[in-house]
């Protein structure tokens, strides 16, 4: 018995790249990340840059979480250990649940291709309002790992044996 085909559900996706340093030309981590989710059939919804400043990122974050048309949110940049670096500490006290396989596991993939280094990233995922954020190191390398390995596979209805997509509907439950 063959198993029913699935269509794509296209989503739209937020693109947040944070830095002090990056701008529209030199922003090679978001940009990739805009190509990789339009290529997969994704709808880029917003792009924006910010200063790693956790209240700047907090307030971009938070407006399209309460937009009930966005479906996902990949930040990228911030992650790191350094003075800075407050991504995890922006995002996370709007997460209704935390998604810690996903740090994990990229902590995991991110090992094989550069080793212990990967103990330095702090990436993190959760769900906010029924929306799907995925806070992503800054450097380009780690974003195409995020999204190739983990993230694409996930925000993709037609993955099997389950996905992050046909939770969607049930993200709000009480």
């Amino acid at each position: 018995m063959s198993e029913i085909k699935r269509e794509l559900i296209p989503l739209n996706i937020c693109v947040l790249t944070v830095s002090d340093s990056r701008t529209e030309e030199t922003d090679k981590s978001g940009k990739i990340l805009k190509e990789r989710l339009e290529e997969a059939g994704h709808n880029c919804f917003d792009k924006q840059i910010v200063p790693d400043d956790i209240y700047q990122i907090r307030y971009v974050v938070s407006q399209w979480i309460a937009d009930p048309n966005v479906q996902a949110i990949l930040t990228t940049g911030g992650t790191g250990i350094t003075g800075r670096d407050g991504t995890p500490e922006a995002v996370s006290v709007l997460f209704d649940k935390v998604i810690d396989g996903f740090g994990e596991t990229f902590r995991s993939i991110s090992y094989e291709q550069i080793k212990t280094s990967t103990i330095q990233s702090r990436a993190i995922a959760g769900v906010a309002n029924g929306t799907f954020v995925f806070a992503l190191p800054g450097s380009m390398g780690a974003c195409k790992t995020a999204w190739d390995e983990l993230i694409s596979h996930q925000l993709d209805y037609r993955t099997r044996p389950c996905n992050l997509v046909e939770l969607m509907p049930r993200l709000l439950e009480k």
